[in-house]
């Protein structure tokens, strides 16, 4: 009578032979002895991705706010050359149009309303008009204030349209 065999390399479920001794304990018994401690490992580190998290978070609201600020401290940097440049074209303008007065109400006109320009004629000729606009940069922390204000000046040539 024939026997089956099971494939190459395999014991006979009739006889385990050496070939069961030589493959070690069964991967059941391996799961059983390992689980002990890979579970207490594994609850030991239960939440430390959140604890991570929330260690890192202080900094990245840091990295945050301070690129917040330095857009701020560009913007008003901006806002500041837009002020002066407008005041010092106004103030170049012939007869009533021109002058300190119109020119100082240019140039607040023409920035944002949170920003306030403060508008300064320092340098007045015949032949040009210098407007100087300061901007305070608000900060984004009350009470902590790392720029000072920021100053722009703009120079423009008076025009004369006698005929």
């Amino acid at each position: 009578m024939r026997t089956l065999c099971a494939a190459p390399g395999t014991p006979s479920p009739a006889a385990p032979g050496p070939a069961v001794a030589a493959a070690g304990p069964s991967p059941a018994a391996s799961t059983s002895a390992a689980s002990g401690p890979a579970r207490t490992r594994g609850r030991r580190s239960a939440g430390q991705a959140s604890l991570e998290y929330l260690g890192m978070l202080p900094f990245l609201l840091l990295i945050a706010l301070a690129g917040i600020q330095l857009g701020i401290a560009a913007y008003c940097g901006s806002q500041a050359g837009t002020a002066a440049r407008t005041a010092a074209r106004t103030a170049a303008l012939p007869g009533a149009e021109g002058g300190q007065g119109p020119g100082r109400t240019a140039g607040e006109n023409a920035v944002s309303g949170w920003v306030d320009p403060d508008i300064s004629f320092p340098v007045d000729s015949d032949a040009t008009v210098t407007a100087e606009a300061t901007v305070r940069i608000p900060s984004v922390l009350p009470g902590v204030h790392l720029f000072g204000p920021v100053h722009r000046d703009a120079t423009m040539p008076k025009e004369d349209w006698t005929p």
